[in-house]
């Protein structure tokens, strides 16, 4: 029996027994409205989020590298002085926020989840984290991820998992695993992530917010080792709303020179007339022709919420795709083989270090070195193949649809699901295969909520818009968010 993401009142969800207060019921931009009206102040929002993680924290482990209470209740205090004063106020203007320890903090320690940084603390900002700081945000700590980032799964040495925000007991995915849960319990009122294997899709799916995956040099990647051809990873935006996606996403895009490749700075910002688009046509890829494994009860739960959609006008087809998906998996997993490699080759070369790597990340450093340039050739090759597929594709459809994950939340102490539906898995991350399609892509994705099972495990549903299309991905997914909440009523 599927129970919807979103209730009565068109907001999420939230965990049963763990209903936020009423000050954190609100969404970031309706928060960041009040604040400039006067209707609350940034101390009183700092105070409400600090008491929340202070209480629910010990057991989820969401939040880390936690500042002094003092010090961010000193600097909320400096953002009303400065709101009251009328001076300049920016787009995240005194609204807490931790950022995801995968990216650097200047000042705050960054550890990426490993013990060979367990006390490293950077001096200078990420391009992300910097562009977020200056719009005015309050950065209270960082967000728990994965050993550096590897595995939808956020656990790590340094700081140890993390608990889905609806059943403790299982996973809460990743590797934006902290964001996502520290969302879903209200312990901030927006969050930024990464993806490059789902790590903005399947948290959000799998602790029912949204997660949104820009399109391929939306938001640059600054400092970057390979700024020509490291383009499989990206950062964005998480939110418990379709509008804190788009708030976000504006602080975080826009062109660096430092990023040769990234996309040109857009002249409105994206939460400019963010009107729901009617009747969006969904091609329905499912198992990609039975090619994917899924765990019972998630195709019938993401057809389920698609369907609630049709009395809004939305037209939903299901879609055969001919191409060799065998290949295309293969492709995804050269490069990134290669990538890991290229970046982490020299922690490797350490014995001393080597010892204390993840074993994943031995595997995929050690798969990229016996990589040769017909291998790399190849497997680029059959991503412009597949992009010249999604292209036809998207002459039809305004967006593409699948599951985010192929399994529900697992248990906590598993490494990774060693077989899904009577099929084994090969590798840390082949269970997550599903989310291939929009990183190679490099097509903006969205994750959306599609609702819980009978034993109450979230499930989200991924819309694939077409290149560069983030506006209209977003429009497409506050359509969803208004019609699957009136769906529920």
């Amino acid at each position: 029996m599927r129970r919807p993401a979103f209730g009565r009142d068109g907001r999420l969800v939230p965990p049963a027994g763990l209903e936020p207060p009423e000050l954190l019921r609100d969404d970031g931009v309706t928060l960041q409205r009040r604040l400039r009206g006067g209707e609350i102040s940034s101390v009183e929002l700092a105070t409400a989020c600090l008491d929340r993680i202070e209480a629910l924290n010990p057991t989820y482990n969401a939040v880390v590298s936690l500042r002094p209470r003092a010090d961010i209740l000193a600097e909320a205090r400096e953002a009303d002085e400065r709101r009251a004063s009328g001076g300049t106020v920016s787009a995240l203007h005194g609204l807490p926020i931790a950022i995801k320890d995968l990216a650097a903090t200047a000042g705050l320690r960054t550890t990426w989840g490993s013990p060979l940084f367990s006390d490293h603390v950077p001096a200078e900002d990420d391009l992300h984290v910097g562009r977020i700081r200056q719009a005015g945000a309050i950065i209270v700590g960082k967000t728990n991820v994965p050993e550096y980032g590897l595995g939808s799964h956020t656990y790590n040495p340094v700081f140890g998992p993390t608990r889905n925000a609806y059943l403790p007991e299982l996973s809460a995915g990743g590797s934006s695993g902290g964001a996502a849960v520290a969302l879903a319990l209200a312990m901030l009122p927006v969050a930024d992530g990464s993806d490059f294997g789902g790590s903005l899709r399947n948290p959000g799916a799998w602790n029912n917010v949204f997660g949104f995956r820009p399109s391929q040099g939306r938001v640059p990647t600054v400092p970057a080792q390979d700024p020509f051809y490291a383009q499989l990873a990206t950062n964005g935006p998480m939110g418990r709303s379709v509008a804190d996606l788009a708030a976000m996403l504006t602080v975080m895009a826009g062109y660096d020179p430092r990023a040769p490749l990234s996309l040109a700075t857009e002249p409105e910002p994206f939460e400019a007339g963010l009107a729901p688009k009617e009747a969006p046509r969904i091609a329905w890829l499912a198992d990609l022709d039975g090619r994917l494994p899924f765990e019972p009860g998630i195709l019938d739960l993401c057809q389920a919420a698609l369907r609630d959609l049709e009395p809004a006008g939305w037209q939903i087809e299901p879609v055969s795709v001919p191409f060799p998906w065998a290949d295309l998996w293969e492709s995804f997993v050269t490069l990134r083989h290669w990538a890991m490699s290229s970046r982490y080759g020299e922690v490797y070369a350490d014995l001393a270090k080597r010892a204390l790597l993840k074993p994943e990340m031995t595997w995929e450093i050690e798969g990229g070195f016996r990589l040769g340039s017909e291998d790399i050739s190849a497997a680029a090759r059959t991503r412009a193949k597949f992009y010249q597929v999604a292209l036809k594709l998207f002459e039809r459809f305004d967006a593409l649809a699948l599951p985010t994950a192929q399994v529900f939340p697992f248990p906590i102490d598993w490494r990774w699901p060693q077989e899904v539906a009577g099929v084994p898995m090969d590798s840390y991350h082949r269970w997550m295969e599903v989310v291939v399609i929009g990183t190679l892509s490099g097509c903006p994705v969205v994750n959306v909520p599609a609702g819980f099972d009978e034993r109450g495990r979230p499930m989200g549903i991924q819309l694939v818009g077409r290149p560069r299309a983030d506006r209209e991905l977003l429009a497409i997914a506050a359509a969803y968010e208004r019609d699957a909440a009136r769906a529920g009523d």
